[in-house]
C-alpha cells in the first residue's frame, strides 16, 4: 500500500519521460483501464489563454443548475490534487492514492512494450477518466486540454463541444512558430459533427480554425459573430456586460476583472446554450447570473489586499500580458504601478517585460525554484525600464514592499503560474500577520 506522498513521488518521477506528444500509449493505458473515457460526457477546451477561467465560467453555472461538474486542469495552483475536482473539491489523498495504485503496474508493465512508459501527464489525464467514470461520477467533466490539442493526451475524448478560447505565441517549441502552425495544433480537438465555439480573433488563426470545422463537419459559432460580448461597465470589483447570441440577449456581472475575462465568458455562456439546446441541459438565465457572480480562479487578476492593493495575475505569455496591461491601463490610471516578474527561461520573455514596462512605474525581477526558471538578471537585463530592479530573493522584497506602499500605490505580480503559486500562500500568511501587528 503506498502513502499519499509516495503516490504523488511516484507521479512527479514520471516526469523524467519528458512531454510525449501522441495519442497511442494513452489509448493502449486507457485500453487497459477500461476504456473509461468513452463513459463520460465531456466539454473540450483548448485554446492558449483563457481555458482555465473558461473552465470555472461553466463549471459555476452548471453547478448552479444543480448538476455535479468534474474537471480537469493544469497546473494545480496551490495542491497537486486540484487537477482533479468535482464541484470544485479536489480529488482525496485517499482517492489519489488508490488510483495511483490501479495506474502504476499498468504505466510500468508498458515502459516495455514498443510504446514506452506514459509520461506525467498522461498518467495524471487517465487518473481523471478512471476517477469520474468509477470512483466518483459527475453529470460532465470540463477537460482543459493540457498543451496544444491535436497530440495532447486528453484528445482521446468526443465531447458533446469542443472550444478553443484564443490562439497566441506560446509553447513553440512544440506547437510551431507561427499562428497557423498553432491553429492547427489547437483545432486538432475538433471532432467530427461536434460543435465548435470559438473566441479566436486573429485573421489566419480563424481562417486555419474555419477549414477543421467545415472538414469535420462541425457547426462552428465564432465570438463576434455567431455570439458576441460588450461591457457596460466597469465595476469596482468586476465587469457588467451584455451578452447577445440568436437566442437571447441578456445583461451579467462578473467578479473576475478584465475585458479577456468578459470573453471568457461569453464563450462560456455560449457553451451552456449549446448544452442546453443540444444535449437537454436543463439551466436558465438566473443560474447563469448566479453562476458568473460567483465565479472565481485562481491567480487571474485575483486580489490578495485591498489594503496596501495587491493583485496576482499569471501572464506568463505575450498576449496573457497584453490582457493585463489592458486591464492596468483601464483600472489603475490613477495608480503607482509597481510590478514583480518571473517567468520560464522558455518563453517569449523580451515582448512580455518590454509590454509590462510600458505600464509599470516600476518594474523588479526575480526568480524562483524551479526547473527552466529565468535568472533576475537576464530578466534584467532584457528591461529597458528607467526604474528597474534585480530582486535574489522575493520574499524579503515582498515584505518590504507591503511595508512600504501607500494607498495610491498597486502591486502586481505577474508571470509564471508556478511562481504566483508560491507567492500565494507566503503573502497571504504575511498579510494577515501584518495587518494583525500594525
Amino acid at each position: 500500500m503506498l502513502t499519499y506522498e509516495q503516490a504523488v513521488e511516484w507521479i512527479h518521477s514520471r516526469l523524467r519521460l519528458g512531454i510525449k506528444p501522441g495519442l497511442q500509449r494513452m489509448n493502449h493505458l486507457l485500453k487497459e483501464l477500461g476504456n473509461p473515457h468513452e463513459k463520460l460526457r465531456t466539454v473540450h477546451i483548448g485554446g492558449t489563454n483563457g481555458k482555465g477561467s473558461t473552465v470555472t465560467y461553466v463549471r459555476h453555472i452548471l453547478e448552479e443548475s444543480g448538476y455535479t461538474v468534474g474537471t480537469f486542469t493544469s497546473p494545480y495552483f496551490e495542491r497537486f490534487n486540484e487537477r482533479i475536482s468535482v464541484n470544485g473539491q479536489p480529488v482525496s489523498d485517499e482517492a489519489l492514492t488508490e488510483l495511483v495504485e490501479k495506474i502504476k503496474p499498468i504505466a510500468e508493465a508498458m515502459e516495455h512494450t514498443k510504446w514506452g512508459g506514459p509520461s506525467e501527464f498522461e498518467i495524471i489525464t487517465a487518473m481523471s477518466f478512471y476517477y469520474f467514470a468509477e470512483m466518483n461520477l459527475v453529470d460532465l467533466v470540463l477537460y482543459e486540454v493540457g498543451l496544444g490539442g491535436r497530440l495532447d493526451s486528453t484528445n482521446v475524448i468526443t465531447p458533446m463541444v469542443s472550444v478553443i478560447t484564443s490562439i497566441g505565441l506560446d509553447h513553440m517549441q512544440f506547437l510551431g512558430n507561427s499562428l497557423e502552425d498553432i491553429s492547427y495544433e489547437k483545432a486538432g480537438i475538433i471532432k467530427k459533427n461536434v460543435p465548435v465555439i470559438s473566441g479566436v480573433d486573429q485573421p489566419e488563426a480563424k481562417s486555419v480554425i474555419r477549414k477543421r470545422a467545415a472538414e469535420m463537419g462541425s457547426e462552428l459559432f465564432e465570438l463576434g459573430d455567431a455570439f458576441s460580448a460588450e461591457r457596460v461597465a466597469l465595476l469596482e470589483k468586476g465587469e457588467r456586460f451584455q451578452f447577445s447570441s440568436r437566442v437571447r440577449t441578456e445583461v451579467y456581472e462578473l467578479s473576475m476583472l478584465g475585458t479577456h475575462q468578459i470573453n471568457n465568458a461569453a464563450i462560456a455562456l455560449k457553451v451552456v446554450e449549446l448544452l442546453k439546446e443540444t444535449e437537454g441541459f436543463d439551466t436558465d438565465v438566473e443560474n447563469w447570473k448566479s453562476g458568473l457572480m460567483k465565479a472565481t480562479w485562481p491567480g487571474r487578476m485575483e486580489a490578495l489586499s485591498d489594503d496596501p492593493q495587491i493583485y496576482i495575475d499569471g501572464a506568463h505569455n505575450p498576449e496573457g500580458v497584453k490582457a493585463l496591461v489592458k486591464t492596468i491601463g483601464e483600472r489603475f490610471t490613477d495608480k503607482k504601478v509597481s510590478i514583480l516578474f518571473s517567468a520560464l527561461h522558455d518563453k517569449e520573455l523580451k515582448p512580455m517585460i518590454t509590454q509590462l514596462g510600458a505600464a509599470a512605474d516600476q518594474i523588479a525581477f526575480t526568480t524562483f525554484e524551479f526547473p527552466r526558471v529565468a535568472s533576475a538578471e537576464e530578466l534584467y537585463e532584457a528591461s529597458a525600464h528607467p526604474n528597474k530592479e534585480k530582486v535574489p530573493h522575493w520574499k524579503d522584497y515582498l515584505k518590504k514592499k507591503v511595508q512600504e506602499m501607500h494607498s495610491e500605490e498597486v502591486l502586481l505580480v505577474t508571470g509564471s503560474l508556478y511562481f504566483l503559486s508560491e507567492v500565494k500562500p507566503f503573502l497571504s500568511v504575511y498579510l494577515e500577520n501584518y495587518r494583525n501587528n500594525k
